[in-house]
């Protein structure tokens, strides 16, 4: 009977949400697109923070990678920018390999530090028109639209399904990873890297896979983004881009999905909801992320206890 109530909660929860654009203006629903699209940034940094307990803050280059790709490969090529969701992730996903190998092995502060520098070296060469492709600090006009079977996604009313419905794989995807032997292997690196070395897990490889894991979802993400504002530029994607992505995932609950896209509505969402008292919001916003910290440091929505038991 509580497994029927809960199934009819979730039911209940989605329609409402799908009716959302009903009820709303532009404005709040481009408001709910971005929440998506961040939740499907943090729920990508969460596999490299929240599973394998790898500080990442330059999770920007691989969104920055992943909306390079296709602004490029659509404006000079004309390639479907549907087409091009998987391929750009592919593209972050070879970055990520490229870039994670030489680093993987440090851990804590210095992995944090040098991916610090990743993102920013990424910026640079993007406002310095890496290869003469980039538009400099110009950035990509006129990227094009998604078409689903004729009909062009313009609107944000549009682009709200869209986004949610890459959210909702997202989340299947994710909580799938997270019970199989996979996810319980990355877990077991993050609590005790040591004594998953002693069980025979290559600690290595496996922290190598959760970093192109990561950047493909995040180069996938980078596509969306692009689409939906039809132009991007070195600045969509510096520093300020990784901190937010990490805060939502510090705040909602590193290793949890639904900590994650809580995460997502309270970093996103919620300060557009006091923009009237823009001067302020980000001193009570900064000042909440004090509170919790100290009060509550595994987040709002903490991941349940798991039992470190891999397959044979």
């Amino acid at each position: 009977m509580k497994t029927k109530q809960i199934i009819t909660a979730y039911a209940v929860t989605i329609i409402l949400f799908l009716c959302c654009p009903a009820f709303l203006n532009r404005y709040w629903v481009d408001v709910l697109n971005n929440v998506g699209l961040y939740a499907i940034l943090g729920l990508s940094l969460n596999v490299i923070l929240g599973y394998a307990g790898l500080f990442n803050m330059g999770h920007a280059a691989f969104y920055a990678i992943g909306a390079y790709t296709a602004a490029i490969l659509n404006t000079k090529f004309g390639v479907p920018v549907l087409l091009l969701i998987p391929v750009a992730g592919v593209f972050a996903a070879v970055f990520a390999a490229v870039v994670a190998r030489p680093i993987i092995h440090l851990r804590g502060d210095y992995l944090l530090i040098v991916t610090i520098g990743m993102v920013e070296i990424l910026r640079i060469a993007l406002i310095n028109d890496l290869f003469g492709i980039t538009g400099g600090s110009n950035g990509i006009y006129g990227i094009g639209r998604p078409e689903i079977f004729g009909f062009k996604i313009k609107k944000p009313h549009e682009f709200f399904y869209l986004i949610w419905l890459f959210v909702a794989i997202t989340v299947f995807f994710f909580n799938r990873l997270e019970n199989s032997r996979f996810g319980r292997a990355l877990n077991f690196l993050r609590e005790d890297e040591v004594a998953a070395e002693g069980s025979g897990i290559n600690t290595a490889w496996y922290k190598l896979l959760a970093f192109i894991l990561g950047a493909f979802w995040a180069g996938m993400t980078g596509v969306l983004y692009a689409t939906k504002m039809n132009f991007i530029s070195p600045e969509s994607f510096n520093f300020w881009e990784s901190v937010v992505i990490f805060m939502i995932v510090i705040l909602g609950g590193s290793g949890s999905i639904m900590g994650v896209i809580l995460g997502a509505f309270l970093v996103v969402g919620l300060p557009e909801v006091f923009r009237d008292f823009a001067n302020a919001r980000m001193l009570f916003f900064g000042a909440a992320m004090i509170v919790m910290m100290i009060f509550r440091n595994e987040g709002l929505i903490p991941p349940k206890p798991k039992k470190f038991v891999l397959d044979a």
